[in-house]
């Protein structure tokens, strides 16, 4: 799913207030976004452990306030920008879901069918208002506000289902394959013709978050749990490192932004 895939509505598009605001779909948009999951899924634990949940949480809170603010305030796509704002959806997001089960004792089971109606009434909301959910659309100051509540409601939802197939028998491990595999589905149904961009674009984003939080808690939990006992710190920093390098590349060689330069 690259961006001349997602072109389908790009004509619907209204009167443009500002650039896009967000990057070309490329293959390094899928790899930050899958480091930006795991990185946000260790982060949020790491915190959580050295500060506790609410102080944890309420900083995660500001961070995510003031990522956005900037993320809003530009007039254009930015790397560093729009992928820093991502990081702290990651972390916030993955909170929002643990305060559900740990804090309140919700469990996954109740948690993620209940981001999958969070999710869904965004989306409805965004669809009756703006007859798209297409990302070629985010031009506008409404527009980018359902951007940002759907991509918040993809990362509890993806850190719920990802903690849910974890318990139920699969793992860590087991449940990168799952989704892994999950996450060629929606692709294969593209370029066969059964399922159409955006909607693609969509479930391919949430599974991002289940598969990059699977993979990272299986690098950092202890050998009892089924994984490489790395550790939080060292896996969050390596995955930050990742995360920096890429963006860096990207603000660089401006690789991301072609398309939206012709746009």
């Amino acid at each position: 799913m690259t961006t001349e895939h997602l072109l389908d509505d790009r004509s619907r598009v209204p009167l443009r207030t500002m650039a896009n605001k967000v990057p070309e779909v490329t293959a390094y948009f899928w790899i930050i976004k899958v480091l930006t999951t795991g990185m946000g899924e260790t982060a949020s634990d790491l915190l959580a452990h050295v500060l506790g949940p609410i102080p944890a949480v309420g900083l995660g809170g500001l961070a995510l306030a003031a990522s956005l603010a900037v993320q809003f305030a530009v007039r254009r796509y930015i790397a560093w920008v729009y992928w820093t704002a991502v990081v702290m959806v990651s972390v916030f997001g993955t909170m929002a879901a643990d305060v559900l089960h740990v804090g309140l004792g919700v469990p996954y089971t109740l948690s993620t069918p209940f981001f999958v109606i969070v999710l869904t009434a965004v989306f409805a909301l965004w669809y009756a208002v703006e007859r798209t959910l297409s990302i070629h659309g985010i031009r506008t100051r409404r527009r980018e506000i359902f951007y940002w509540a759907a991509v918040l409601a993809t990362f509890a939802l993806g850190t719920a289902a990802g903690d849910l197939t974890a318990t139920a028998g699969l793992g860590y491990l087991g449940s990168a394959v799952l989704f892994a595999v999950a996450i060629c589905v929606p692709a294969i149904a593209h370029r066969g013709g059964v399922l159409k961009a955006v909607p693609a674009f969509w479930t391919a984003y949430v599974i991002t978050r289940p598969l990059g939080a699977s993979l990272a808690d299986w690098m950092a939990v202890g050998h009892g749990r089924g994984g490489l006992a790395l550790g939080l710190a060292p896996v969050t920093l390596a995955w930050t490192v990742a995360i920096a390098g890429f963006v860096g590349y990207l603000a660089v060689s401006r690789r991301d932004t072609t398309g939206l330069e012709a746009a």
